[in-house]
């Protein structure tokens, strides 16, 4: 890896670091807010409301505004907005208005819509570049930003630090981290160029060795069945994965009777069993290969899932929260990998995908809320369960072991001189083209 790829990944680490430390930031102090606003639940569930319009007004734009300008300017954009949200969020609990909150969480969701799709979008190129898995590690860096940010919230709670300086202090850091990280991006990655061919047509290396059928360059990317199977996978596994952040504790106060300080305990098991999964990731893909690790991590949502729906003890539920933190770890980053390899276009593939998975994030966990208001918040999990089990026999369509091709060659794509090399041949470890059907 040259000195420039190296700097860009580790500024894409920090990209990934920055809002994991804002948003638990934010959550953790969310009673204190509450209190200095003199909010009642249902004026709180209008503030937080912000979140939501910000955020998908975002993901809808995400696509278009990469393709057409590239990743750094929207990724610029949406972190500095994360930047700017915290403090807006902490003058606004200063000043003890609602309606300066509510502003910087509507800054909040554009940052987070529309930068995170294009760091996955950036990183997803970084994969295609040193043909390592990249994303995972990725991904790592924001549950990590999760629970640092949730210990330290936890600690100025106890103490009771003002929320305004707290937050001050986070917006501080965060902004060094932008300022330092921004600067190893470079311009032009998923810009689109020039007008594309008729649907269909494919010439010279448009088409990808091994990619379905429909995978060629100029089709639309939504019309390749292949890269809608990869979309279930991403559904599902952000379901899991925004089911527990939102849910969890209440699940387990109100489900399982524990108390709510061992409640939030139970969560952050959850957060280290994420970042632990995600910073194992690229060593257990390059073993065992995407398909059978997405397959066994969807396998261990299910059982954690299904241990604390069903499981009257509290402790079992509270241990098998880790199968579920450790199985929601890898879906979502393996499967943009896949995205993003999968056919010509790479970046409007993996701006397809994630944009799946963002949607997921936001309408999932409210609707599971209105299931359990009903149903109660047990039962409501048995949708979550449906859909990761689906994503162990969607898994298959993740393909290959290897996360890229060569260095500078679009992955499946051969370079001059060489045959092609399918996702089929590297996982069975035959020579290229030996035994495969016309």
């Amino acid at each position: 890896m040259d000195l420039a790829t190296r700097r860009r990944r580790t500024a894409l680490f920090l990209f990934f670091l920055i809002p994991g430390l804002s948003i638990s930031s934010w959550v953790t102090r969310t009673p204190d807010i509450r209190d200095q606003l003199g909010a009642s639940t249902t004026q709180m569930g209008l503030i937080l409301f912000g979140l939501s319009v910000g955020s998908m007004l975002s993901i809808l734009m995400s696509g278009p505004l990469v393709a057409r300008f590239g990743t750094r300017p929207v990724m610029g954009v949406g972190t500095a907005l994360f930047v700017v949200s915290i403090a807006v969020i902490g003058v606004g609990t200063l000043l003890s208005s609602a309606p300066i909150v509510t502003a910087g969480l509507v800054l909040f969701g554009i940052g987070m819509g529309g930068g995170e799709v294009a760091v996955n979008v950036d990183g997803a190129e970084v994969e295609k570049i040193t043909g390592r898995p990249v994303l995972p590690t990725l991904h790592g860096f924001f549950s990590l930003g999760t629970v640092v940010g949730a210990c330290a919230g936890i600690l100025c709670t106890a103490v009771e630090f003002p929320v305004e300086w707290h937050l001050g202090i986070v917006a501080l850091l965060t902004a060094a981290m932008f300022g330092y990280g921004i600067r190893a991006i470079p311009s032009g990655v998923g810009k689109a160029k020039g007008p594309r061919p008729a649907d269909g047509a494919t010439t010279g290396a448009g088409a990808v060795a091994g990619a379905p059928a429909g995978a060629v360059a100029g089709a639309p990317v939504w019309k390749d069945r292949r890269l809608l199977l990869i979309g279930g996978i991403i559904l599902a596994m952000a379901l899991a994965e925004g089911a527990a952040n939102d849910w969890l504790p209440l699940l387990m106060v109100d489900g399982h009777g524990v108390d709510p300080a061992l409640g939030s305990t139970v969560y952050a098991g959850f957060a280290a069993a994420m970042t632990v999964g995600r910073f194992c990731g690229s060593f257990l893909i390059d073993r065992f290969g995407r398909a059978p690790v997405v397959r066994a991590s969807a396998i261990s949502a299910a059982l954690g899932l299904t241990l604390v729906i069903f499981a009257d003890s509290a402790v079992l539920a509270g241990a098998a929260v880790c199968l579920w933190g450790l199985g929601a770890s890898l879906g979502f980053p393996v499967a943009l990998s896949a995205a993003g390899d999968s056919g010509p276009d790479s970046a409007a593939r993996v701006s397809l995908v994630a944009m799946i998975g963002y949607v997921a994030f936001l309408v999932g966990p409210p609707s599971l809320g209105f299931l359990g208001d009903h149903y109660g918040l047990r039962p409501a999990m048995l949708v979550v369960l449906a859909f990761v089990a689906v994503a162990v026999f969607l898994a298959p369509a993740i393909g290959g072991r290897r996360a890229g091709g060569q260095a500078g060659t679009p992955a499946g794509v051969p370079v001059a001189g060489q045959a092609a090399i399918t996702d089929t041949d590297r996982d069975e470890g035959r020579a290229p083209g030996v035994g495969q059907r016309p």
